[in-house]
């Protein structure tokens, strides 16, 4: 005979109690809450791995656009230099095409490198005249003439400029 607290398995002649019954479930509880827990763990690195990867996807495709818009203002050097040697030369009607191209460029990220008078820094310029200086002093060479323009693009040199140095 039974009580009805216990449930009687005839092959086993083993009797269950309530207190086995949830002494079970809370084993059962247990080990769905950590399965729970580490599902969970997955699906928050999983977030985190695509969140960077969405991250670093966009940087390199602001980089690729970048090197593209800078490998076509490089390729519009040759037309800037013209336009600079024409109006230098004193041809008419130059100065408006040339100045509207490089103020177009320049919105978009393109300097011109102001050496003339600066320290000569071999990064920006590259020296193809050397003239001896005047006073014994040297700190160093000094750019005195700017034969050819440099460019940056987006703080990277672009083109160095061809200079003539003192000093």
């Amino acid at each position: 005979m039974t009580n009805e607290n216990e449930e009687y398995l005839p092959e086993s002649d083993v009797s269950i109690t309530d207190a086995d019954i949830a002494e079970i479930i809370e084993h059962d509880i247990d080990a769905l809450v950590a399965e729970r827990d580490s599902f969970k763990d997955i699906a928050l690195r999983l977030q985190a791995d695509f969140e960077n990867y969405r991250k670093r996807v966009v940087a390199q495709q602001a980089d690729e656009i970048d090197r593209s818009t800078g490998k076509l203002v490089e390729g519009l050097l040759p037309v800037l230099d013209a336009c600079e040697a024409a109006f230098a030369h004193g041809a008419t009607g130059v100065e408006p095409v040339w100045s509207s191209l490089l103020g177009v460029l320049q919105k978009q990220g393109l300097e011109v490198l102001n050496l003339e008078g600066q320290p000569f820094d071999p990064a920006t310029a590259e020296a193809v005249m050397h003239e001896p200086s005047d006073d014994g002093a040297s700190d160093g060479p000094v750019v005195v003439e700017v034969l050819r323009s440099g460019y940056q693009w987006k703080g990277r040199v672009l083109r160095a400029a061809m200079v003539k140095v003192r000093g």
